[in-house]
């Protein structure tokens, strides 16, 4: 990532560029990324195709002002993070079910930025911490999203709790973004997969969260959380101009 692309992509995400690799400066970006750059499968349903090669990446997130799910978001965040000299690594990961059961490896793509301490850093994984978590902490970590715990588990793993709840299980291993070119596909495009079963947009805000899920507002502010429905495309459409700053052809279809 060349230094204009670099700083494209930190206009995007309103950051300014950092003066040193250093922790206080990835908790600023990590928490931008998550308020500027949505969460979401809208490519899913409008036809378009997903790709994890560097360069639409960025066209998709920088120039279209779009979002993505974890294999875009994590690995162009990556990009933007390596450009900036910070030392990242794509670590595989498997999700856990409402029931507990875990998906396979590949499932997610999250990230481990390794300072002074090593750092769980995450941008592609919906409602989630609003700063990197600490990988080698044995306590609770406090965050604006809730309370998160990060401990080891079989093989050298980590599982990640939210609110006592595990999210998921991350390899130790680094892997290349190429690794997750086969689950990406996978759940772009298996109607087994979860992203198929309606679009949603996402992304957090200042006092809460923002969702478009079909034609659906949610929008949740001081932990009040209000619904209203979105009766025509046109108010659709007008809906994620609004409250995610891109406009789109058509309404997204399942």
């Amino acid at each position: 990532m060349d230094t204009d692309t670099v700083d494209r992509y930190l206009a995007r995400i309103g950051a300014p560029r950092p003066a040193a690799p250093d922790a206080a400066a990835l908790r600023e970006l990590h928490r931008r990324h998550l308020e500027a750059v949505p969460f979401e499968n809208l490519s899913l349903h409008l036809g378009e195709p997903v790709s994890l090669d560097e360069d639409a990446l960025v066209d998709k997130i920088v120039a279209r002002r779009r979002g993505g799910f974890c294999y875009e978001l994590n690995g162009a965040f990556a990009a933007l993070l390596t450009a900036l000299g910070y030392d990242v690594r794509m670590l595989a990961a498997g999700v856990f079910g409402g029931d507990g059961t875990l998906s396979p490896a590949f499932d997610h793509l999250a990230l481990l930025v390794e300072l002074d301490e090593r750092y769980l850093v995450d941008v592609g994984f919906g409602a989630h911490s609003t700063y990197p978590l600490r990988r080698d902490w044995p306590e609770a970590q406090e965050d604006p999203a809730g309370s998160f715990l990060v401990l080891d588990a079989p093989g050298g793993d980590v599982d990640v709790l939210m609110n006592g709840v595990r999210q998921y299980r991350a390899e130790p291993r680094p892997r290349r973004i190429t690794d997750f070119a086969r689950p990406a596909w996978w759940h772009a495009n298996s109607p087994e997969s979860h992203f198929r079963s309606g679009p949603r947009c996402s992304r957090a805000t200042e006092s809460g969260r923002v969702t478009i899920l079909g034609n659906r507002l949610l929008e949740t502010a001081h932990g009040e959380r209000t619904e209203t429905a979105l009766a025509t495309d046109d108010e659709v459409l007008a809906a994620y101009e609004k409250h995610f700053g891109f406009a789109l052809p058509r309404v997204p279809t399942c």
